[in-house]
Parts: C-alpha cells; sequence; structure tokens
C-alpha cells in the first residue's frame, strides 16, 4: 500500500555520500512513482550552512540529502534531527 495515496506525509533521505545506496538510486526510484514536483532542488540550511538539498513532491513527499551524510543517519547527527526535527513539526527544511 502506498501511503502517500493516502494523504500520509513523508520523508526519504540520503546522505549524499553513501556507497551501499546512492542518492542518486533513490531519486530514480522516487522518479518512477511519477510524482509532480512542487518545490525543486534547494539547499537546506542549518546556520547559514548548506547541510543538504531539498525536492518536495505531490502527494506530500519530500526528499533530502544530508551533505556528508552515508548509509546511516549516525555519520551527520546534528544535520539529521534537524531534518526531522523540522519536517515532524511541518516546518520546511
Amino acid at each position: 500500500m502506498n501511503n502517500s495515496i493516502n494523504g500520509y506525509r513523508s520523508l526519504i533521505y540520503s546522505g549524499d555520500h553513501d556507497i551501499q545506496v546512492p542518492f542518486l538510486g533513490t531519486q530514480a526510484w522516487i522518479r518512477s512513482l511519477n510524482y509532480s514536483i512542487i518545490d525543486d532542488w534547494r539547499p537546506w540550511m542549518i546556520k547559514d550552512q548548506i547541510a543538504g538539498y531539498t525536492r518536495t513532491y505531490a502527494n506530500k513527499m519530500t526528499f533530502a540529502t544530508i551533505k556528508g551524510g552515508g548509509h546511516t543517519a549516525e555519520f551527520k547527527p546534528d544535520e539529521t534531527s534537524v531534518m526531522f526535527q523540522r519536517w515532524i513539526s511541518g516546518q520546511p527544511l
């Protein structure tokens, strides 16, 4: 079941240094869903520093990269935490 179709928000993220599941693979998977792009690529910032890039799609899906991040969140815990806190509270990244 695709929860995005049911109106649930989703956050998909990738570290841009992930060797196991490169962000380009994640991006290709998202493209296969055929969702319209609502907000095209833009940097998301933490204290005037680029923390990654984000794109928003129809069906309430957000895709974000974490600059310097690897396969799991512990590679960049501060950035991951800020990203999640903003997303879960409905703030733009």
